[in-house]
């Protein structure tokens, strides 16, 4: 089940030039401009590179320190930095200067700059670095052009870019005056997921299922929390030589009632209830599921209500999502799921102990881009997830599952994972016979 990148560059092509003719029909006065956009960089030697959702979406690359500038006449240019020849004896390359450009639906691929002396090019914004592509701005833009690039701060991978972003004005004070932001654009494209996407998110949701199943066989009295995550992660190297969406969580006793605990170094007691909360990720695609165990395989009575309770609020949530309503908008409470999903709760007394929301998107990154303003339209791959927390009894219970929005309604992705106490309790007791 090893990903393989798609072959066919068409479709990250067509997806330029959707970006491309959008912000066009927006300027229609422009007579030039450019669109920037800027690849990851490598962080540490003690980290894969993954690269950065919206330069993966827009280009199917992953090479890091990569720039393309998309020109308004329909050209494209990558950049990419030289290095010296000792590269591809350190790591693997899988894109070099001198490659057919065509081959990548490129016009070409250029030199970012002087040769780099290291096999890996790290975020120090020397001029020399970014010399090629300087000269092209130079050439290319004027008081009457623009530069698009991505340029939303809240957004943890566009630090580096802005940061370059910030210095290439340093160096071009033109730039200050004609730059542009176009992540809202972006983000409104990478929230509709088209087949391709919701494959490789299904099939990440797949991984993800078989990982709870190994959890569910690893949980019991007296293991610790680590060992379940080893046999979690093991799942995911060993079936798809993948690795998790996000930090995954395995919280015993009073940790799940801290909803993003990783510490996962205590011992599982007798009575405890084991939250799991993981994601695999597959072709750079998140996905997201939770389940709640009991320790010894069977629930305390106080442990199946609140368990009952939280899955009841998820299924009325699942009956009752479809295209128009929100996740969260207090705007308007009587269709935002969220809000619905704690007026059910505090008909049965335990609003105050639902502290999240009701779920966010997914796709290339687990808590996805998406604008929360505006309606739920089909495309839409997003979480139900509630939950209930009361440090004071060491209890909590959070149930996940991940959907994908239709014509008719939420379609859930991950329906195969048991989520029934009485299934969740015959699965256990299966997964370790």
């Amino acid at each position: 089940m090893i990903f393989v990148p798609p072959q066919n560059k068409n479709l990250f092509k067509d997806r330029r030039r959707r970006l491309r003719e959008a912000l066009q029909d927006e300027y229609p006065h422009l007579d030039s401009g450019i669109i920037m956009l800027s690849a990851g960089f490598e962080n540490s030697e003690r980290t894969t590179f993954r690269q950065e959702s919206s330069f993966y979406y827009l280009t199917g690359l992953t090479e890091p320190a990569a720039v393309l500038c998309m020109h308004w006449d329909g050209k494209e240019y990558l950049y990419l930095p030289r290095y010296a020849d000792s590269r591809e004896k350190w790591v693997n390359v899988s894109l070099k200067i001198g490659q057919d450009a065509n081959d990548y639906g490129f016009d070409e691929i250029r030199p970012l700059g002087e040769v780099e002396r290291g096999y890996s090019f790290h975020p120090v914004f020397e001029q020399n670095k970014y010399e090629n592509l300087l000269k092209n701005l130079k050439l290319t833009l004027h008081e009457r052009s623009h530069l698009f690039t991505l340029l939303d701060s809240s957004v943890t991978g566009y630090m580096l870019p802005i940061m370059l972003q910030k210095q290439l004005q340093e160096w071009f004070p033109l730039l200050k005056s004609i730059t542009q932001d176009i992540a809202p654009l972006v983000h409104e494209m990478r929230r509709f997921k088209d087949q391709y996407e919701i494959d490789l998110i299904y099939k990440a949701v797949q991984l993800t299922l078989m990982a709870q199943q190994a959890a569910a066989r690893e949980i019991g009295a007296g293991k610790f929390e680590y060992q379940v995550k080893a046999a979690i992660e093991y799942m995911f190297t060993y079936v798809a030589a993948t690795g998790c969406s996000f930090p995954s969580i395995v919280a015993t006793g009073k940790n799940t009632t801290v909803l993003h605990y990783v510490e996962n170094n205590q011992q599982i007691m007798e009575e405890d209830l084991v939250v799991v909360d993981i994601g695999a990720e597959y072709g750079l695609y998140a996905a997201d599921l939770t389940r709640t165990y009991p320790a010894n395989g069977v629930f305390t009575p106080r442990q199946r209500e609140i368990y009952q309770l939280v899955l009841d609020t998820q299924q009325y949530i699942e009956s009752i999502a479809k295209p128009g309503m929100y996740l969260k908008n207090s705007q308007h409470q009587d269709e935002s799921l969220h809000h619905l999903a704690v007026g059910f709760l505090k008909k049965a007394g335990y609003a105050e102990y639902f502290v999240h929301g009701i779920g966010h998107y997914l796709g290339l990154d687990v808590h996805d881009v998406g604008d929360y303003d505006t309606p739920l339209m089909p495309g839409d791959v997003f979480t139900i997830e509630p939950g209930i927390y009361i440090p004071d009894e060491k209890l909590g219970v959070r149930i996940e599952d991940d959907y994908v929005m239709t014509d008719d309604g939420a379609v859930c992705l991950s329906f195969d994972l048991p989520r029934q106490p009485d299934e969740i309790e015959r699965w256990m007791q299966s997964v370790r016979e």
